[in-house]
């Protein structure tokens, strides 16, 4: 009733009853009141920043973005699904995607991924379906797919697969895992060219056999080419003192008293 009284009231209470703003949308994206924000296919070469604190789906598939460097989002402590497809993305530094610990749904497929890091996902401890399909992976470390303990879903088809001694780790997993891995007949080897679209999955224990038996590190390379030479530099030095030994003890047996009395040898 007090809203009536004058002007001056009557628009304090305008401004009360106001709806609050909505959260920012950065300028070339799409933001709806349930937290999505699709920014896909606006030629975007970063993540968009000023991003409300409650998106819960980010879409930014279809861009030009290179590079996840450190801390490329915000930190958005509710969003489940990101979804990077069709970029350009070539590397993802290990603090990229810190803040986003709730996150259970990650797609980069259609990218220029070759290398990733244990450390790339050990932010992600709530990820339950990561795509990696369409990349250039010739392998995985064992400890990328570990650092993901929730993990359900994963593809990883569509990669330049390296089928080497250095692909048993993820043979192990891929095997151990059968039912976390989506379109498993796409999973074929590129090289070497004699195993060139044979599947991954159809490899067995005895063809990684030699392969455990006889991998050496380079380490161990290097420790060979050293000790090589050595020994055989310190068995000419051994052998030639012992050969020299020889004839100073058979001289000295054959002319004992030469070494007694030396004075008397030179005289003859």
């Amino acid at each position: 009733m007090g809203c009536w009284r004058g002007p001056s009231a009557v628009l304090v209470c305008l401004l009360l009853l106001r709806p609050p703003p909505s959260p920012a949308c950065p300028a070339a994206c799409h933001c709806s009141s349930s937290g999505e924000v699709d920014c896909s296919a606006h030629a975007l070469r970063e993540v968009p920043q000023n991003l409300a604190t409650n998106t819960s789906t980010l879409w930014l598939g279809y861009n030009f973005i290179t590079v996840l460097g450190p801390r490329s989002f915000p930190s958005l402590p509710g969003l489940l699904l990101l979804s990077l497809p069709h970029n350009r993305l070539g590397f993802i530094h290990r603090q990229a995607l810190l803040g986003l610990g709730a996150l259970q749904e990650l797609d980069l497929s259609n990218n220029y991924l070759t290398v990733l890091t244990p450390e790339t996902f050990l932010p992600l401890s709530s990820l339950v379906t990561l795509n990696l399909g369409s990349n250039r992976l010739e392998g995985l470390e064992p400890g990328v797919l570990r650092s993901l303990p929730q993990l359900q879903a994963l593809l990883l088809q569509d990669n330049p697969w390296m089928c080497s001694c250095d692909i048993l780790p993820l043979w192990r997993w891929l095997s151990h895992n059968k039912e976390k891995v989506q379109e498993k007949n796409l999973l074929l080897c590129r090289v070497p060219e004699q195993l060139n679209k044979y599947p991954i999955m159809a490899f067995g224990n005895e063809s990684f056999r030699q392969c455990q038996e006889t991998s050496l590190s380079a380490w161990h390379y290097i420790v060979f080419l050293t000790i090589g030479p050595f020994s055989f530099m310190a068995s000419i030095f051994f052998c030639t003192f012992m050969g020299f030994m020889t004839v100073v003890y058979h001289n000295l047996r054959r002319d004992p008293h030469c070494w007694k009395r030396p004075h008397i040898c030179r005289g003859h």
